[in-house]
């Protein structure tokens, strides 16, 4: 009995050829529109130098290796300098670029930051290009060695540090960027302001994330207003629903569920690369001087949620965090 030549016969029957042509048609052109936004650009990087932060996986390493293929030095700063470094390694190879370099930064730890920016300032001469990639999603509730909750400190208030301790670097490299990677779930999302940590209330991983989200875009805006004329413009980007690491603690704590979703993941979410098109496109795209604090999605201007336009909010946001991570602002 064939049973395998029966299957395909039956399997042949009930699609044929048409509609099979048809379904493949879709398929591809499903997975055009879920990939977005592509920059286009052949711009050159040399000379320039570029710091990254989470550049050893998913689309920091996407986005390290299309720089370093535009001839930038790349500094990537990581907290896991094993992995940074065979990631290094391999974008050398990919690239011909030797100038792509590891640094150690953890950003759930003011101490490290200080610790790389001071390291940092003291070593190179120039920062053209600060991308602020690194973060974790929907993880268990837990303090960071400072006492912060984790997705607020290590997406918000670690980045928030860096930037300021690195800005001064950045205005004397003009013209300069700052690009912070937020993502669209910042809609819906609020700053609870008199509970960052859910001392109060009821921890919820997802809430967590959305409000330390939130505070990419509220901080963007605040830092653009604090640098406008500087020569420094920084930008906000939601680079799409990625296939990454990144959601690793969702598969750890709903393994059934992951696996049930497994396959529509792969037809439904961007790849690295694909998710690092508009942190790119917003690197090196000429002439987006005048969207300084702006929103980008799929490589284009977007208009963010209105919880993102508060500015009472951003400036709030921005004492608060300075007074979190110990930053003084100089007269």
């Amino acid at each position: 009995l064939d049973v395998c030549g029966m299957s395909t016969k039956l399997f042949c029957s009930l699609f044929p050829a048409e509609v099979l042509s048809v379904l493949s048609v879709c398929l591809v052109l499903l997975r055009k529109w879920i990939a977005g936004g592509v920059c286009h650009s052949h711009v050159r990087l040399d000379g320039r130098t570029v710091v990254i932060t989470g550049a050893n996986t998913g689309i920091g390493k996407e986005t390290a290796r299309d720089l370093a293929k535009r001839g930038a030095r790349v500094v990537m700063a990581c907290r896991d300098l094993t992995r940074a470094e065979k990631a290094a390694a391999e974008i050398r190879r990919s690239t011909g670029n030797g100038n792509v370099v590891v640094r150690h930064l953890d950003l759930a730890s003011f101490f490290s930051v200080r610790q790389f920016a001071h390291e940092y300032i003291s070593t190179e001469d120039r920062l053209d290009i600060l991308i602020n990639n690194a973060g974790v999603m929907m993880c268990p509730h837990s303090l960071t060695e400072d006492g912060y909750e984790t997705q607020f400190a290590v997406n918000h208030l670690g980045h928030f540090l860096l930037t300021v301790l690195l800005l001064d670097m950045l205005k004397n490299s003009t013209p300069s960027r700052i690009i912070n990677v937020s993502s669209i779930a910042h809609k819906g999302g609020k700053i609870h302001f008199d509970d960052l940590n859910f001392n109060k209330t009821p921890y919820n991983s997802l809430i967590s994330y959305r409000q330390s989200k939130l505070a990419n875009v509220l901080f963007t805006r605040e830092l653009s207003r604090r640098i406008k004329g500087s020569g420094v413009t920084a930008f906000a980007v939601h680079p799409g629903v990625i296939r990454t690491e990144l959601g690793r603690y969702v598969e750890m704590r709903h393994p059934v569920v992951s696996t049930l979703l497994s396959l529509p993941a792969i037809l439904l979410m961007k790849t690295p690369k694909q998710g690092a098109q508009t942190t790119i496109y917003c690197t090196i795209t000429e002439g987006l001087e005048k969207y300084n604090g702006c929103y980008f999605s799929d490589c284009r201007m977007m208009e963010p949620a209105l919880e993102a336009k508060d500015d009472l909010a951003a400036m709030r946001l921005w004492d608060v965090s300075a007074k979190l991570v110990g930053y003084k602002e100089e007269n």
